[in-house]
């Protein structure tokens, strides 16, 4: 086997698996930090803490955080069936907006020093990765009907 069949078979192999594996990788991402959430062991907690004190404030705080550990549970869930695409690539952005939030809302603690992110803001910056694979994912969608085909 020669360079280019083996960079064929390579390629067709990354083509099959990439769906697959994506969503896998966002259901595992999204529902174990959930998860994590969900039995008190998350290391998003004291971030999570100051952004509800900073906006709605702390006497809400338990009941939204559980709100936003059964959403990524959910959206982790619901990722991994390809007929939800359509209704969890919305749930994901909204996800990100309050997750990023911290970044322009509580930049002390999401940064040691300018471009210089601290270890919870690096956590908020992964999330670009997590947005490019879902959206990689949600771009092998077929379309709802042959008429969108035409308009590609």
């Amino acid at each position: 086997m020669n360079i280019s069949s083996l960079d064929l078979v390579v390629i067709a192999w990354f083509r099959k698996w990439y769906v697959p594996l994506g969503r896998l990788a966002v259901f595992v991402i999204y529902f174990y930090f959930g998860f994590l959430k969900l039995i008190g062991e998350s290391p998003a907690t004291p971030l999570a803490s100051a952004l509800v004190e900073r906006t709605v404030g702390l006497a809400h705080f338990d009941a939204l955080f559980m709100v936003l550990a059964v959403f990524e549970c959910v959206i982790g869930i619901l990722f991994l069936i390809p007929k939800a695409t359509r209704v969890v690539i919305p749930m994901i952005l909204i996800h990100m907006l309050i997750v990023c939030a911290p970044l322009i809302m509580l930049p002390s603690l999401v940064f040691a020093k300018p471009f210089v992110p601290s270890l919870e803001g690096q956590y908020i910056i992964k999330n670009i990765a997590i947005v490019a694979l879902a959206v990689g994912v949600a771009a092998q969608t077929p379309p709802l009907s042959k008429k969108s085909q035409n308009h590609k």
